[in-house]
């Protein structure tokens, strides 16, 4: 793939596809721009070179055309202070006066491009719309990690328009990362797996079994694995489909001499609701009418010591459920073991979503060796599929 690096956009256009799908109060102010501070060095060397840069990303799922709360109007004032500079605004991603206002861009100006997804052949992957977009660069960028996984319009139809098509910062450090555990990890490799249901992570689970030394599963999934294991739990979440599941993988992982973790206790509530009543038992022996929302002290101890001593860490999915702060501990202390196993000369990679935000909300987000930007576009990457937007610029 062609680079940033190893291209001069000196009087170019550069068509870039970032991921600005940032989080907008009531106000319509940003509550959270780390999508926009990630896209920043690849836009400020087209900017250094004397390129110029016109912006497309989608915001949200607008569902019949255009909506005031998913305008990316909202973040116009947000990009000129961070580049110092105007930047320029379209109303329609393929209108008149877009193309009127890209055609005629100077070096170092800034076009941002009306939210993409206010037309459905974003998502269809149209190539007409594709064509249409095309016309407004003479050069393609992409730099949205976060939707490199689908095959949309703007992240893999619209790359085949152009002869010079190039990989942003984001996208390459999202890769070489994601490299570093799946192509050449430091032993001992420790994956921590979390969230609520199995069926969304067996393909991961079954992709680390053949690399991990060591796999901790938390969150909503342990409890099918509870079950799997002849254990009792309640009216925690439960995908009693796959107890034959988890059973074969448990199964897997001592054929593989890979130590497959699960919580020894749990917390457990009366009720879904931060302020129910709360006592700890052991796993495997929650009472009827209460459910397992986060992992128990001794668990937290076990878990901490084992990713403390690795020096690989993959981390995807809380272990409880962290949006309720009576039922965030877990999660926090893990945090915090990856930050000292991180400290000790390890190497982290947060597997975005939750897992992202639970590191970033609790100022940890600097103290890991990297925070993926897209949850989605990992874990594809992670089970060993192509992600369109990566293969369109590799063609």
């Amino acid at each position: 793939m062609k680079t940033v690096d190893k291209y001069d956009f000196s009087g170019k256009r550069a068509l870039i596809r970032v991921d600005f799908n940032v989080p907008l109060n009531e106000k319509y102010e940003i509550t959270d721009d780390t999508r926009i501070k990630a896209a920043v060095p690849t836009i400020s060397k087209i900017l250094k070179d004397g390129g110029s840069v016109i912006l497309m990303s989608h915001l949200g799922r607008p569902k019949e055309g255009p909506e005031e709360k998913f305008s990316l109007k909202h973040l116009a004032k947000n990009l000129s202070e961070t580049f110092n500079r105007e930047v320029k605004f379209a109303d329609d991603c393929i209108g008149a006066k877009a193309f009127e206002l890209s055609a005629n861009l100077n070096p170092g100006d800034i076009l941002l491009l009306e939210n993409l997804r206010f037309y459905k052949e974003e998502t269809q992957g149209d190539r007409n719309f594709s064509e249409k977009l095309a016309k407004h660069g003479d050069v393609y960028v992409n730099d949205a990690f976060g939707t490199a996984h689908r095959a949309h319009a703007s992240t893999a139809i619209v790359a085949e328009f152009f002869k010079d098509k190039i990989c942003g910062y984001l996208i390459q450090a999202e890769l070489e990362n994601a490299d570093k555990v799946l192509k050449n990890p430091r032993k001992p490799f420790t994956a921590i797996m979390g969230g609520a249901k199995v069926s969304d992570k067996i393909l991961l689970i079954e992709q680390m079994l053949e690399k991990v030394d060591n796999l901790i599963i938390g969150g909503g999934m342990s409890y099918t694995f509870s079950v799997a294991m002849g254990g009792k739990v309640g009216n925690s979440l439960l995908e009693s489909e796959k107890v034959d599941l988890c059973k074969e993988l448990l199964n897997k992982a001592e054929a593989k001499g890979v130590k497959l973790i699960l919580p020894e206790d749990s917390v457990i509530a009366d009720a879904f609701s931060n302020d129910a009543k709360k006592m700890n038992v052991d796993s495997g022996e929650i009472p009827d009418g209460w459910m397992g929302l986060d992992i128990g002290p001794k668990t937290i101890s076990y878990f901490s010591s084992v990713i403390e001593n690795s020096k690989t860490i993959l981390w995807n999915g809380p272990m409880g459920v962290f949006e309720f702060p009576n039922f965030a501990n877990g999660t926090i202390q893990i945090a915090e073991a990856v930050v000292k196993a991180t400290d000790k000369g390890g190497f982290s990679l947060i597997g975005g979503g939750d897992s992202a935000s639970a590191i970033n909300n609790l100022g940890y987000g600097d103290k890991v060796s990297h925070v993926a930007t897209g949850g989605g576009a990992l874990l594809e990457y992670m089970e060993g599929k192509t992600l369109p937007g990566v293969a369109a610029l590799q063609k």
